[in-house]
């Protein structure tokens, strides 16, 4: 169990994806992205094994991802975000999206 003050560390915020490239270098198939996440927060990168999405599946959608976990180097990529998504043995990663009117910035509450 963790307290509310713990819950509250994580900033979880709306952004859309606005460049996905490929990644090459992964050991794992993924995909490299571009994420804004408004004014305040600004563009962040991303590497993300969610290849069960093509290029023009995930250009422009929402998306929910924790922005104030330390950078992580990927290979040549700087991860600055952990996009979150539903995991499960029987099926590839399912993103997490928004509901319409989400904006990007939104907090995660």
């Amino acid at each position: 169990m963790i307290d509310w003050e713990d819950f509250e560390k994580v900033d979880m915020r709306v952004g859309r994806i606005v460049a996905v490239e490929d990644f090459p270098e992964a050991r794992k198939p993924a995909w490299k992205l571009r994420i804004d996440f408004g004014a305040q927060i600004g563009e962040k990168r991303s590497s993300a094994q969610i290849t069960n999405y093509t290029r023009e599946e995930l250009e422009g959608r929402l998306v929910v991802a924790v922005v104030n976990f330390p950078p992580r180097q990927i290979g040549p990529v700087r991860s600055e975000v952990l996009v979150l998504g539903a995991v499960a043995a029987d099926h590839p990663v399912l993103l997490l999206e928004p509901d319409a009117g989400s904006q990007p910035g939104d907090r995660i509450a």
